[in-house]
């Protein structure tokens, strides 16, 4: 493949740009389109062409309108979601969303038992390997999910429309959340529909990390390109004021 050299902002230590090939670039998120897995409540994403065409000048013009629920398809949940004061998407801090990467593979566990929880064991036996996650970094979750996207039987563990009542996918558990927001963490991210596992009612991890105002990344992509660590996420959402989330295109860079 050919290399390019594009130009990209990192929130280095150093404070300036920095030169990134494009071979060093992993796109972590899904398309947008008619097939986007959405929670099975909500909108699905809409797009519809407002003009597509040569005009009467000879001349091409383009253009489109969509609509979408906050939470679909590769997305950030806001702290609001499941905390009362906690931050709307616009109040987040872009240096949060910008950080190391430390990437928990639990894929193997995953393929046991699809309602798998993260544990407290599986942060400690990867701290054991890669040394103690730091604070205002990015934790991501590899359960191998992705590679189901966009069958919604086999990614959400249930096709029906209007009904999240039999979903089973894997997830995060409550007590790996507070173990994680002790860490000082800025982000968790996930290739699943939720942080909490499909069978969740009471999604202990969402309230537990939103009331830490840690955002949540979900519906990730490529989270087999990563390193455990050794990569920059930066997850940068659309700007919604007052959002409980909103679409976000996740992209890392391989150091």
């Amino acid at each position: 493949m050919r290399t390019i050299t594009c130009l990209i902002l990192l929130f280095a230590s150093s404070g300036y740009a920095q030169k990134v090939d494009d071979s060093k670039l992993v796109d972590l998120t899904h398309n947008f389109d008619a097939s986007t897995v959405y929670w099975p409540t909500a909108e699905e994403f809409q797009w519809k062409k407002t003009a597509w065409g040569w005009n009467e000048q000879g001349k091409w013009y383009a253009a489109a309108e969509f609509s979408t629920s906050e939470h679909g398809g590769t997305h950030l949940d806001a702290p609001i979601h499941f905390a009362e004061r906690g931050q709307t998407a616009e109040q987040i801090d872009i240096a949060r969303l910008v950080g190391p990467a430390y990437v928990i593979d639990i894929s193997a566990q995953c393929a046991q038992e699809r309602d798998y929880e993260l544990q407290p064991q599986d942060i400690a036996a990867f701290e054991k390997k890669h040394g103690r996650i730091p604070a205002k970094s990015i934790v991501l979750v590899r359960t191998g999910w992705s590679r189901f996207w966009p069958d919604r039987e086999k990614y959400l563990g249930s096709a029906r429309r209007g009904d999240a009542s039999g979903l089973h996918f894997p997830g995060i558990s409550p007590a790996a959340a507070e173990a994680l927001a002790a860490r000082g963490i800025d982000g968790v991210g996930i290739d699943t529909a939720s942080i909490d596992h499909g069978p969740s009612k009471e999604f202990g991890a969402h309230r537990v990390l939103a009331a830490a105002n840690i955002f949540n990344l979900e519906n990730l992509a490529g989270l087999e390109k990563l390193p455990a660590k050794g990569a920059t996420l930066i997850a940068l959402p659309m700007k919604i004021a007052g959002g409980s989330g909103g679409p976000v295109r996740a992209v890392a860079v391989l150091h």
